[in-house]
C-alpha cells in the first residue's frame, strides 16, 4: 500500500479540483449563453454536458490524491460514515470553499467579465429544494453503492453520468454541493444563483446528505469498511469488498 498524502497534498487536491469544477460550471453556462442565446434548453445542454464530462476529468486528475470529494456534502457524509477524520473534514470543506471562489472568478475572467459580478438569479420555491434534496440523495447514493460493491474504477463515469442527468430530471438542475452553491453567486450569469436563494438551497443539500447517510447504513451495514475509498481509492485506503462479510474496522491514517 502506498503512504496515505499528508493533509497538505489532499487539501490542494480538494482546492484545484473544485476550482476546476467551477470554471468547468460557470464558464459552460457562460459559453452557452452566448452561443444559443435565444434557447434556454440548448443552453442547459450545453451547460450539462460539459460540466458532467469535465467532472470525469477531474475526479480522475485529483482523486488518487484525496479521492476527490470536491464537494462538502461528500466529505460530510464520508465524515459520518467514518472514512475521514474530523479534522480533515473541515480542512477538506474550506478547500472546496476556496477552490470554487477561486474557480468562479477565474471563469468570469476567461470570458472578460468582472472577477466578482453577485448574481441576481433568483431561485427559490418548495419544488427547487425538494430538487436539491434528491439531486444530493441520488449523487451520494451512486457514490457509497459503487465503492461499496468494488467497482470503485466506475465512480467517476458514475457520478459524471449522474449530475449530467440530474441537469435535467431535478428541478433545481442539481447544483448537489453547497461549495458549488457559494460560488455560483459570484457569477451574474447562466449559471448563477442569488445570495439570497443560498440558505435554503444548502439546508436542502445538508438534509439530503443526512437521509444519504441512513439509508447507506441500511443498505450497506459494513460501509465503514470502505468509506476511506470515497470517491477513487487513495493513498493507503484498503480496496473496496464486493460483500458485507468482511471485519468493521476500518484503517485510519
Amino acid at each position: 500500500m502506498t503512504p496515505q498524502p499528508t493533509l497538505r497534498r489532499r487539501a490542494l487536491a480538494e482546492f484545484v479540483g473544485t476550482a476546476l469544477l467551477l470554471a468547468a460550471v460557470i464558464g459552460s453556462g457562460i459559453a452557452a449563453q452566448r452561443l444559443s442565446p435565444n434557447d434556454v434548453g440548448l443552453q442547459l445542454f450545453e451547460n450539462a454536458a460539459a460540466t458532467a464530462a469535465g467532472l470525469v476529468a477531474i475526479i480522475l486528475a485529483v482523486g488518487p490524491v484525496s479521492g476527490a470529494h470536491l464537494n462538502p456534502a461528500v466529505t460530510l457524509a464520508d465524515w459520518r460514515l467514518g472514512g475521514i477524520r474530523g479534522r480533515e473534514a473541515i480542512v477538506y470543506v474550506l478547500a472546496q470553499v476556496g477552490g470554487g471562489i477561486g474557480g468562479a472568478i477565474a471563469a468570469n475572467l476567461m470570458y472578460s467579465l468582472p472577477a466578482v459580478e453577485i448574481s441576481t438569479k433568483v431561485r427559490w420555491g418548495s419544488g427547487l429544494w425538494l430538487g436539491e434534496i434528491i439531486a444530493t440523495f441520488g449523487l451520494l447514493l451512486v457514490i457509497f453503492g459503487a465503492v461499496r460493491s468494488g467497482r470503485v474504477a466506475v465512480v467517476p463515469f458514475g457520478v459524471g453520468a449522474y449530475i449530467g442527468g440530474a441537469y435535467w430530471f431535478t428541478s433545481s438542475t442539481s447544483f448537489a454541493n453547497p461549495a458549488v452553491t457559494v460560488a455560483r453567486t459570484l457569477s451574474n450569469t447562466f449559471a448563477g444563483i442569488a445570495p439570497a436563494s443560498v440558505v435554503p438551497f444548502v439546508a436542502a443539500q445538508f438534509a439530503g446528505t443526512v437521509l444519504a447517510v441512513l439509508v447507506v447504513r441500511i443498505l450497506y451495514p459494513s460501509i465503514a469498511d470502505i468509506a476511506g475509498a470515497v470517491v477513487v481509492p487513495h493513498g493507503r485506503t484498503p480496496h473496496a469488498q464486493p460483500t458485507d462479510a468482511v471485519p468493521v474496522a476500518a484503517e485510519k491514517p
